[in-house]
């Protein structure tokens, strides 16, 4: 089966002074989980999508949803984890909870402030996840890449045309990641940016599937700008 985790186990922190996570913020009046949400819901290889929140949010995500008559039987939400890679295995966890886990079930983990996320994008992953069992999604960088140990001064400056901005989604076979999660050392867990890494160091390969410039992270007040307009663009269309 084909699974969807959409993660939104974040507070916001760098959102600034706001009444609520960032992934409940409106653009053009509909949080923007909803229109996250609605991409998946709109592909018809998904079989299950669970919507992973804080404690506190869950309620009112159910509410959100029900709202905008998304309260489909496809759509679940439950509670994240600590921190990112705890809410991906909470995911996992209650996927083989109610259908067990085959050797060919993949779920892509998305941001659910990734709002722009496209149906290529959602049909790729599935395709290549599949075929190699992890997938990352990026964009090439535009601008040069420079390394510093001590952010102070230059270590070294990467050959630009090897270096990719990573995005979501980010998908994986379920039997795998969970084999690789529980062969983490706390100390490798502590290390851990997103869930390619652990394919990553424990030596296994990501295959790499293109992503768009406008598939931002809303992750600041700046970025809730662009992504207005990105909005009214496709809607002035």
């Amino acid at each position: 089966m084909i699974y969807a985790g959409i993660l939104a186990g974040g507070k916001g922190t760098r959102m600034g002074n706001v009444p609520m996570p960032k992934q409940f913020l409106t653009l053009n009046d509909k949080a923007i989980i909803i229109h996250t949400l609605e991409k998946f819901i709109l592909s018809n290889r998904i079989d299950a999508i669970y919507i992973a929140v804080p404690k506190e949010w869950v309620q009112y995500t159910k509410d959100l949803i029900q709202k905008h008559q998304l309260h489909i039987d496809k759509v679940q939400v439950i509670e994240g984890g600590a921190e990112r890679n705890e809410t991906i295995m909470q995911v996992v966890q209650t996927i083989e909870q109610q259908y067990g886990l085959q050797e060919e079930d993949i779920l892509l983990t998305h941001d659910a402030v990734r709002p722009f996320l496209t149906h290529r994008i959602i049909n790729e992953n599935i395709d290549a996840g599949l075929a190699y069992g992890a997938v990352d999604t990026v964009i090439s960088a535009i601008d040069t890449i420079v390394d510093s140990e001590d952010g102070e001064f230059i270590s070294e400056i990467p050959v630009r045309s090897r270096m990719f901005q990573g995005q979501t989604p980010q998908t994986f076979n379920m039997m795998k990641l969970k084999e690789l999660y529980s062969k983490l050392t706390e100390e490798e867990k502590d290390i851990l940016t997103d869930a390619c890494k652990i394919f990553a160091l424990k030596g296994e390969k990501v295959k790499l599937v293109r992503g768009e410039s406008f598939n931002i992270k809303v992750t600041t007040p700046y970025d809730l700008n662009v992504a207005n307009a990105i909005l009214k663009g496709s809607l002035d269309r």
